[in-house]
């Protein structure tokens, strides 16, 4: 029998979070990207919950209906100790596993650094480790990544994100996911999700806070040098037009512990492209290091 989804809110030491959950079982934390809300999931939370997971989607950070963070900080780190905090109120102690899609995706992999053991297993979306994102920075990739320079240009962007009911939101949805034919009532809660003026700089500020991590030589260091023992599953889109598939060459050499690539025939928003492979890749995964 199908779970339904339900709202919900949950406290966390720096900001409250809303939360999409169904389910009991083992902890299984869903995390979206940009643009898009924890209603990206919708298709994939009744599906863990069948197969006997608590499945849960926070709307991150600066994401309506979510708190927009008092101290600005939107850096990986920081999101993965949101994670961390999460799985902590929903599951103490216990074990838990990670699903992420694009910015998700990179909260992901920090979290696996912050959470050792505890972090089960780890299935990641559309982004590879930062490390061979950066070694396989193109020209062809540059191209892609325009929006991400354009995102720090202070009013601006905001501007440009919030003009003619968030046009630019639409544009980077049929650039990367250029096969899905998308409707109305898919796009509506992205842009409901960021429908403030303050949820907008909160999504612009994930990526300001790149370039000072980028440009600290340490970090730097740090970043091209990671590497994890959590089993982790990657998964992209073959046809993805926000981040191409050579970029994700190479990186087993980030894992330490079980590993495997696996593509789809699909763009950047694969799990809502191709729902059901997508649920498939997910629930093999997490089955096996249950």
């Amino acid at each position: 029998m199908t779970e339904s989804i339900v709202d919900a809110r949950i406290a966390l030491p720096d900001l409250e979070m809303a939360i999409r959950h169904c389910g009991e079982g083992p902890l299984v934390l869903c995390l979206h990207g940009f643009p898009d809300s924890a209603q990206t999931w919708d298709a994939l939370l009744p599906g863990l919950a069948d197969a006997g997971y608590q499945a849960v989607a926070p709307f991150m950070r600066g994401y309506a209906p979510s708190d927009v963070p008092g101290d600005g900080a939107y850096d990986a780190l920081t999101l993965a100790r949101d994670v961390l905090a999460l799985a902590d109120a929903l599951a103490p102690e216990a074990p838990f596993y990670l699903v992420g899609h694009d910015w998700g995706a990179i909260t992901g992999y920090a979290a696996a650094s912050l959470a050792g053991a505890r972090l089960a297993a780890l299935v990641t979306a559309a982004v590879p480790p930062t490390s061979r994102f950066l070694a396989h920075m193109s020209a062809a990739q540059m191209r892609r990544s325009w929006y991400m320079g354009f995102f720090q240009l202070p009013g601006v962007a905001e501007r440009a994100l919030a003009a003619r009911d968030m046009a630019l939101i639409d544009r980077l949805w049929r650039d990367w996911s250029p096969g899905w034919a998308y409707t109305r009532a898919d796009i509506a809660p992205v842009k409901a999700a960021l429908s403030a003026r303050a949820n907008r700089r909160s999504a612009l500020g994930y990526y300001r806070a790149l370039p000072g991590v980028v440009l600290n030589k340490r970090q730097r260091r740090r970043m091209m040098a990671w590497r994890t023992t959590v089993p982790t599953r990657i998964v992209y889109g073959e046809t993805d037009g926000c981040i191409g598939p050579e970029v994700f060459a190479g990186s087993q050499t980030c894992f330490d512990g079980p590993f495997d690539m696996q593509a789809l025939a699909a763009g950047h928003f694969m799990h809502r492209e191709a729902p059901v492979a997508f649920e498939r890749l997910v629930l093999d995964w997490l089955h096996a290091h249950r």
